[in-house]
């Protein structure tokens, strides 16, 4: 039995947005394939050496932006969007405590990858309950496509001077994907909007990752040096990452479109019990079959055990000095990347441990010196 031949392209899109919006997506667009004018930029971008470590990003070449090759037959891309600010974020909780652990809000939940790609290939089913012959493939994160600009050109948003796309009613704050078909659906209309004078991104990020208007330098971002880089982190930016172990949504926080950016109702996207103000040192004392457990279905789980620890060597290097700490430092015994880190963690809690040392004894000294007679 073949399924029957649609005549009316407009109204399927309606009802494709339609479907998408039951699905649990927060926005639909559709748009063509045609990125030849995000070419340059990205070649420009691979040319200084921006990706770092990604090397998938310049073995593709110009394919990301040529999504008819990655599925023969593609015409049309239906781009998605999914909010995932969680009701419980804890902004302010986890950035103000350098004791605690911060990891990226994206994160929280279950890993996003799935959730969107199953809803897309419903999606993909739907439509083809309606056409005859339908070629689809679904795409998050998982192939080398440009989603940003095509989400900008489905009328999605627009890309902010972080590279993020925004969506003056959502903020930043969610995820995008992809659904490629080979229909000649009608297309949407980008948004014209930018960001104005609006350098709160720039001038915010701890690292000075983005080195231009839309420019990001990977191998100073902190989200890179945290989950792709699977070397050692430079030691020059090690005390800029603060308590950050997996991410970092500084360019998102102070960004002003932010501000009344909708929390999720995708029960899949709310922070998990093991990620509520937990201490570094807890996190640092995972065993790896905990960490395995305490991540099964997270993004988490795809640095590693090593990352993990490396990543928290390096937070607890930059927490206040504590003779915890200290002494968890000194008994670890573990992987060669790690304890790099942790030498160089202990190093940093050893010279705060001299500081507070020195500090007390010029207290003291000045407490001495306040209570001797005069003629002392």
């Amino acid at each position: 039995m073949t399924n029957p031949i649609c005549t009316d392209w407009s109204a399927l899109a309606t009802e494709i947005k339609d479907w998408a919006l039951q699905l649990g997506f927060s926005a639909c667009g559709i748009t063509d394939t045609d990125l030849s004018s995000e070419e340059p930029r990205l070649q420009q971008w691979l040319d200084a050496g921006f990706h770092g470590e990604m090397d998938y990003m310049a073995s593709h070449g110009m394919m990301r932006a040529r999504p008819q090759e990655l599925q023969p037959g593609t015409i049309r891309v239906i781009s998605v969007r999914m909010d995932y600010l969680p009701a419980q974020a804890g902004f302010a909780t986890n950035l103000a405590d350098p004791n605690l652990g911060y990891i990226s809000r994206y994160a929280l939940g279950r890993d996003y990858h799935k959730v969107l790609r199953q809803r897309l290939k419903q999606l993909g089913e739907r439509i083809a309950g309606r056409v005859s012959d339908l070629g689809f493939r679904p795409f998050v994160d998982s192939a080398p496509v440009l989603e940003r600009p095509l989400a900008a050109k489905a009328g999605l948003g627009w890309v902010g001077k972080h590279s993020l796309l925004l969506s003056e009613e959502a903020g930043s704050w969610f995820f995008l994907g992809e659904l490629l078909v080979n229909i000649p659906l009608p297309i949407d209309q980008p948004i014209e909007k930018d960001c104005g004078n609006c350098v709160a991104c720039i001038t915010s990020c701890p690292t000075g990752a983005i080195v231009a208007p839309f420019v990001v330098d990977a191998r100073r971002c902190i989200s890179y040096l945290t989950i792709e880089l699977k070397d050692d982190i430079p030691e020059e930016l090690r005390p800029l990452l603060g308590n950050r172990i997996y991410g970092c949504d500084d360019c998102q926080l102070v960004c002003p479109v932010n501000r009344t950016a909708p929390l999720t109702q995708e029960p899949d996207f709310q922070r998990r019990p093991q990620w509520r103000d937990q201490s570094l040192l807890h996190l640092f004392g995972w065993s790896e079959a905990e960490f395995l457990r305490l991540t099964e279905g997270s993004a988490i789980r795809r640095i590693g055990y090593q990352r993990w620890q490396r990543n928290l060597a390096v937070a607890l290097g930059n927490a206040p000095h504590s003779p915890e700490i200290l002494q968890a430092l000194q008994d670890y015994r573990g992987d060669a990347l790690v304890q790099r880190h942790v030498d160089w963690a202990l190093e940093q809690q050893q010279q705060k441990a001299a500081q507070v040392l020195s500090r007390a004894q010029q207290r003291l000294v000045r407490i001495i010196q306040v209570g001797l007679p005069r003629d002392a």
